[in-house]
C-alpha cells in the first residue's frame, strides 16, 4: 500500500524578511524572490540578501528571472546564494543548462500553458531540475487536461491562479510535485496576508496525493 505523498509549497513574490519568515514558519518549502524590475513583486537586492541569510537551511531560496543575461544571474547568485534559479522568459534549453553549471543551483524552467504545444515545448527542457507550469495569465488556473499527455518525468511545479480556496482541487487534478503561489496569498502586490498564507499551506497539507 502506497503512503500519501506530501505536496511542497513555494511562496513567490516575497519582498521582505517579515514575509519570508511568515512563509517558512507556515511550512513553505521554498521562497521565491523576483528580480524582474517591472513586477510589483520585484525584490530589492539588499533585501534579497537579508532574506536569504534569514531563511538559509530552513527553506530553499529561489531567484526568479525573465530573460536576464547569464552574467547578471551569476553575479546575483554570488551575492545572494540561490538554491533554485527559476527562468520565466524565453530562455532556451542550452541557456538553462549553463545557468545550472555556472551557479551550482537547481534550475526550474517555467512556461505559460495555453495549448498542448506549450507542454511539448517545455518537455524539451530535459536537463533542468523542475518544470513549472503557469496559467495563461490574469489570475487564471491552467487547464489540467493540457497535462494529460505530458511525457517528461521531471518534477512538476504547478502555478497560476492558485488560492487557498482552489489549491486542493488543482492538486487533485494535476498531482504535482509542488505548488507555487504569489498573488493568491497577498494583502496587496508584494505584501503577503498572514491568514491567507497559513490557509494556503493548510489546504496543501490536507491535499496529499497517493504515493506513486
Amino acid at each position: 500500500m502506497h503512503r500519501p505523498v506530501s505536496i511542497k509549497t513555494k511562496i513567490c513574490g516575497v519582498t521582505s524578511v517579515e514575509d519570508a519568515e511568515l512563509a517558512v514558519e507556515a511550512g513553505a518549502w521554498a521562497v521565491g524572490l523576483i528580480f524582474h524590475r517591472p513586477s510589483p513583486r520585484a525584490c530589492a537586492v539588499p533585501e534579497a540578501e537579508r532574506i536569504a541569510a534569514a531563511i538559509r537551511r530552513r527553506a530553499l531560496v529561489a531567484g526568479v528571472f525573465l530573460n536576464h543575461p547569464l552574467d547578471r544571474i551569476v553575479r546575483l547568485n554570488e551575492r545572494i546564494g540561490f538554491d533554485v534559479v527559476q527562468l520565466h522568459g524565453d530562455e532556451g534549453a542550452a541557456f538553462a543548462t549553463e545557468v545550472g553549471r555556472r551557479t551550482g543551483a537547481k534550475v526550474a524552467k517555467a512556461a505559460r500553458l495555453t495549448n498542448a504545444g506549450d507542454v511539448r515545448a517545455l518537455d524539451a527542457y530535459r536537463s533542468v531540475d523542475f518544470h513549472l507550469v503557469d496559467g495563461p495569465g490574469g489570475g487564471e488556473t491552467i487547464d489540467p487536461a493540457l497535462l494529460r499527455n505530458r511525457r517528461s518525468d521531471i518534477p512538476l511545479i504547478l502555478a497560476g491562479g492558485l488560492t487557498p480556496e482552489n489549491v486542493a482541487a488543482m492538486i487533485d487534478a494535476v498531482r504535482p510535485f509542488a505548488v507555487d503561489v504569489a498573488s493568491g496569498v497577498e494583502a496587496e502586490p508584494g505584501r503577503k496576508d498572514p491568514e491567507r498564507v497559513r490557509a494556503f499551506l493548510a489546504a496543501v497539507d490536507g491535499a496529499a496525493v497517493p504515493g506513486r
